[in-house]
């Protein structure tokens, strides 16, 4: 089972790396990367550090877009 979850993990991850361009593949790298964290520490780290980026990118497009229907 471990060998599968790294495999999918990692095809997830890569894959997500290279359609980073399209919109959507940011989930492909989250996914790859929950799975890695199983097993390997650093992607957990990693993980963690993204979550925290797409937080605060979310909370910036919010207040941006609530700023912008006030005027």
């Amino acid at each position: 089972m471990r060998i599968v979850r790294l495999t999918l993990g990692a095809i997830l991850f890569i894959g997500g790396i290279v359609l980073m361009l399209l919109p959507g593949s940011i989930l492909l790298v989250v996914g790859g990367l929950m799975l890695l964290s199983y097993d390997w520490p650093r992607a957990r780290g990693w993980l963690k550090y993204i979550q925290k980026t797409m937080t605060t990118g979310a909370r910036k497009i919010d207040r941006f877009l609530l700023m912008r229907r006030l005027r």
